[in-house]
């Protein structure tokens, strides 16, 4: 019997409200079910759903940080701004180097093959921060000094510049260089641009709305729709070598109607989050359904200190991102475990330096190699940081003080 897309979501609903009820992350359960089913295992998902995966994955990456968008207030980053700003790129170029040096030692890659491990392994994953972060935000947890909000920024940008890097990197080994320097020049380009144009829709969109008044339904739709279309004219411009980073846009386009109609932001934010309840299922699920567990287990005891090596350094980052920050210890190693879940990016792009030594006529060990670690990454880690933030974050993040006055009320009312 093949599982289609309803027997998913109902099976997606229900390991998620067990997993909340044994007090774990809901979407621990949601991966558990992708990689029991998946192709790897027991097989059981429909041909058709797993060649959708590709689509149905980045409609919920736009969700998520469309969601993130809403939730970044200017008061908030501005209390952050330039710990965000460090996080983004310190801990993950500290990740990827160690595993760079590291790498031949562990395993038989040379420097450039680890450095290609390096920075795909160096992507937080937003699939995993960035809708715990909202968890925390919309319970006023650790409002006060923004805490949730830099982690969900920094995690958002943190993607864009690994994965620039490994662009970069690919072409050094495969030989495609001719436009490499341009590529590793395109890192602040692409995120400035990413930013400038979000800005520049977000105006326009609420110039939109103000003309003809849609529905918070329709309103919804626009923004989602447009945030797809952001995602192609990226590849259109890739290809020409134009840098342009389309999620970083999607997230500006968020910020800038939350910054200037509070109302309308609210408003499409509760609409995505209820859009999030499916889109999470099918993120999960399909991100758990790439996971090929034999992969991971025969990396062996050389992939896993591979990648403890990695994680200990981007910790390292982390508390040099965060030396001149008002957070105390315990907050500041609540955002040390926020930075270790890998999932989305390594499940995107794992395979991608083995596709290419393939398609080069070059050998493939070190691809399969790669692949391996990638896909051992998002089984020890995924799981392992999601559980280390819920419970790092309930005993570390302090509610904001109208929040804890809300509950005394409540308590109070029903006495």
């Amino acid at each position: 019997m093949a599982f289609s897309i309803a027997e998913m979501i109902l099976l997606g609903l229900l390991l998620d409200w067990v997993f909340r009820k044994l007090r774990m992350p809901g979407l621990l359960g949601m991966l558990l079910l992708g990689v029991l089913f998946g192709p790897y295992v027991l097989d059981l998902m429909q041909p058709g759903f797993l060649e959708a995966s590709q689509d149905l994955r980045m409609m919920a990456l736009i969700v998520i940080l469309l969601r993130a968008g809403f939730e970044l207030s200017r008061d908030a980053l501005n209390k952050v701004g330039v710990q965000a700003l460090l996080m983004s790129f310190v801990p993950g170029v500290m990740e990827g180097l160690t595993i760079t040096w590291l790498g031949p030692r562990f395993l038989q890659l040379t420097h450039l093959e680890a450095a290609l491990l390096g920075f795909i392994i160096a992507a937080v994953s937003p699939a995993v921060v960035v809708p715990m972060m909202i968890g925390f935000i919309e319970r006023r947890m650790g409002a006060k000094k923004g805490i949730p909000t830099m982690v969900m920024a920094a995690a958002s940008l943190d993607d864009v510049v690994a994965i620039v890097i490994f662009s970069v990197l690919l072409g050094f080994y495969t030989g495609s260089s001719e436009h490499v320097w341009l590529k590793a020049a395109g890192v602040p380009v692409s995120i400035i641009a990413g930013i400038g144009i979000g800005l520049l829709i977000g105006w326009v969109l609420l110039k939109v709305f103000d003309r003809f008044n849609p529905r918070a339904t329709k309103r919804t739709l626009i923004v989602v729709g447009i945030s797809i279309l952001l995602l192609r004219v990226e590849q259109l411009l890739g290809a020409a070598n134009i840098p342009f980073a389309a999620l970083v846009a999607v997230m500006a386009t968020g910020f800038f109607i939350l910054e200037k109609r509070e109302h309308t932001a609210h408003e499409i934010s509760s609409k995505l989050g209820k859009i999030w309840i499916f889109a999470s299922i099918m993120l999960f699920t399909l991100v758990g359904a790439q996971v090929d567990v034999s992969l991971a287990w025969n990396t062996g005891a050389a992939g896993l200190a591979l990648i403890a090596c990695g994680l200990l350094a981007r910790s390292a980052g982390v508390l040099l991102s965060l030396i001149k920050s008002p957070l105390t210890m315990p907050e500041r190693m609540f955002a040390v475990v926020s930075y270790w879940p890998k999932a989305t990016v390594q499940a995107a792009i794992g395979a991608v330096p083995l596709m290419a030594m393939k398609a080069a006529g070059m050998p493939t060990a070190p691809g399969e190699t790669i692949l391996a670690v990638a896909v051992a990454s998002i089984v020890v880690t995924a799981p392992l940081g999601a559980l280390a933030i819920k419970w790092v974050g309930e005993r570390t993040l302090e509610p904001a003080p109208e929040t804890i006055h809300s509950a005394v009320d409540a308590l109070d009312e029903s006495r």
